[in-house]
């Protein structure tokens, strides 16, 4: 869980400046001591690691007044300055939302950098649902139907709420973490791009992890929110099956999940990729989750749909009318809570008029109006 470079700061340039200048930048976002980080963890001990990365090593940690906490110290290695790091210590102290991991504070003294969470008691995702037998933990449907949501809330709030947006560009399952009652919150914003409302992509190196990354940025280098979207629709179809989107393969062509998901989807066999531990669980409820993962997974960023409309589309009851997984169309969704209704190719301007796709293609966003969401599938 730690937060290392917010990639539109490109106007902070000091580097080595002492903490005491600019301390006012970070607030109320309290300062903890070397020492007293190392007195809750047990001088940072073995047995109270929880996690690590390639910019170090995350601890659980008890601090004086009894809260447990998660310490990430960063690595000897990271070549971030003082001025980066309390600038982007200000930036994650001034998002709040349930669904976002939360800051508790910060530790800069000599070569240390460190921040400290909040602990959340089931870990990560990838551990509970996709970790060795020993680790995982039974998750009904009802529980992860809420982390998808949660996620999705989250991944919403970032991309339409924040000033700047932000994309996070590394949503997966190690990075969604579990509270007491197994609400999500996203973590780990160490990739996370701030995304100004006058742009419509951003050219990039590419970053992220091998199996979540969206075509076009894994490809063209070109980043946009679309690109969360289509790792987000990844994790969906994780949670759905069970199945890990870079460890698992299937069928007679070795295909990786995303690749089963559309081929299962061609052929009508789409719930059989529902993980074989759910056993209670309304077909049609699961049967729409799994559209939306396929609609978030489409090749093309501009027939996705935004994370609001994805948000939407997973809160309501909605009954999906069957030619959505076989025929190429755009489809309405009533958010009403009653129905989804298919519109062929061939509709006429005035059904389909609350949909408009911009001239540029390289704009993301979907505008609708009313209390309708309309979004595309195609074949991949």
């Amino acid at each position: 869980m730690i937060f290392c470079c917010f990639g539109g700061l490109n106007w902070c340039k000091g580097k080595g400046e002492p903490a005491e200048q600019i301390l006012e930048q970070v607030g109320e976002t309290k300062s903890f001591s070397y020492s007293s980080l190392r007195s809750a963890t047990g001088d940072f001990h073995s047995s109270c690691k929880i996690g690590g990365g390639g910019y170090g090593v995350v601890y659980k940690g008890v601090l004086r007044d009894g809260t447990q906490v998660a310490i990430k110290s960063l690595s000897v290695e990271s070549k971030q300055g003082t001025r980066e790091f309390m600038t982007e210590i200000e930036m994650i102290s001034n998002i709040q939302h349930p669904n976002l991991v939360k800051l508790i504070g910060f530790c800069i003294e000599g070569n240390h950098r460190i921040l400290v969470y909040e602990f959340l008691e089931n870990n990560s995702l990838a551990s509970a649902l996709l970790g060795s037998k020993s680790k995982c933990v039974p998750l009904d449907w009802r529980k992860r139907a809420a982390i998808c949501c949660g996620t999705a809330s989250g991944l919403t709030f970032l991309h339409e709420e924040t000033q700047p947006n932000i994309v996070h560009r590394d949503i997966k399952a190690s990075n969604i973490l579990l509270d007491e009652n197994f609400n999500p919150k996203i973590g780990d914003f160490g990739l996370a791009k701030l995304f100004p409302d006058n742009v419509t992509h951003v050219s990039t190196r590419v970053a992220g992890t091998m199996g979540y990354l969206a075509p076009e940025y894994a490809l063209l280098r070109q980043l946009t929110k679309k690109a969360d979207v289509y790792s987000f629709g990844i994790l969906m179809l994780e949670i759905i099956s069970g199945k890990s989107s870079s460890k698992a393969a299937f069928g007679d062509n070795i295909l990786v999940l995303v690749e089963w998901a559309w081929k299962l989807k061609e052929e009508n066999r789409l719930l059989e990729l529902v993980d074989s531990e759910l056993t209670d669980y309304e077909e049609n409820e699961v049967y729409r989750f799994l559209v939306v993962a396929l609609f978030c997974t489409q090749s093309s960023a501009t027939h996705r749909p935004t994370m609001k409309q994805v948000l939407q589309m997973l809160s309501k009851q909605v009954h999906l009318n069957e030619k959505a997984l076989t025929e190429p169309g755009i489809y309405r969704w009533d958010t009403s809570g009653k129905t989804s209704s298919y519109l062929n190719e061939t509709s006429s301007s005035s059904q389909v008029i609350k949909y408009k796709k911009s001239e540029n293609q390289h704009r993301t966003s979907t505008q609708f109006s009313g209390t309708d969401i309309v979004t595309e599938m195609f074949p991949r």
